[in-house]
Order: C-alpha cells, then structure tokens, then sequence
C-alpha cells in the first residue's frame, strides 16, 4: 500500500497557461517522501542529527500524463520499490482527486515517477551504506 500526501494547487504551482508547471510535480513528490519518512519516524533532521547521514536524490525519472489545474486536489503518493544497501528507489504517482469520490470513482493519473534516493555521509557526502535500523523501520512498512 502507497502512502498518501494531499496537495492542493495554488497561483504559485501553475505557469502562464493556468496549469502546473512540469517540475512542481517533483516538488510534490518530495513532500511526499518526506512525510512518508516522516510517518515512520524517520524524519529527515532526527536521521541527520543521530545517525550522521542524509538521503539525497540521485535519479529522478518522470512521466507526465495530464495536467493538474489550478484548485485541483491532488493525492501524491510514496511507494518503496527497491530497497539497497545505500539506496532506495521510490515509486511516486500524482492523482488528481475526483470532486466527489465514492466507491467507484478512481482518481486519475497525471504523472508518475521513479525517484531514487542514496545515503550520504552528511559530512563529506559521500555515499555510505544505509544503517541497519533504517532499513528495518523501511521493510517493514
């Protein structure tokens, strides 16, 4: 099951069309990963602080299908796919979020993405491999 992070389009998401500008979804899908990390008490700042390290981006692999529009409500979703010993990939999808959703009303795709994620030391950045307790908390959600 896929965590879920609402997010509502503001003036500020859109460009000169009305509609949300191309790399506002990756912006979207790191508030996603966050609080995902987040909900599993692996907030970014508390990892940084006892353990040294950090996760940052090292690949991101977007597709876009439809547009996000201003005042839509969107659900941003974080899915672990791949699970290594110094990185994560993580799979992400934006759905636009029906006005009145019931049991058969699916909410529809607009873009999807492969994001990965490697360890670092937070001091010299260099990849280090991810402790063992992370990985644990990451499995078993």
């Amino acid at each position: 099951m896929a965590f879920e992070w609402p997010v509502r389009i503001y003036w500020e998401d859109t460009d000169a069309g009305g509609i949300v500008f191309y790399a506002n979804y990756l912006r979207f899908f790191e508030r996603s990963r966050t609080e995902w990390l987040r909900s599993l008490d692996l907030g970014q700042q508390r990892l940084r602080e006892l353990t040294g390290g950090m996760f940052v981006v090292t690949d991101a692999r977007l597709r876009y299908l439809r547009p996000a529009r201003l005042d839509d409500e969107l659900i941003v979703t974080a899915k672990l796919q791949e699970c290594g010993r110094a990185s994560l990939t993580i799979e992400q999808q934006a759905l636009l979020k029906p006005e009145h959703m019931n049991d058969d009303t699916r909410p529809a795709l607009l873009c999807e993405g492969s994001i990965r994620i490697g360890w670092v030391d937070a001091a010299s950045l260099r990849p280090a491999r991810i402790p063992g307790t992370i990985l644990e908390r990451l499995s078993s959600s």
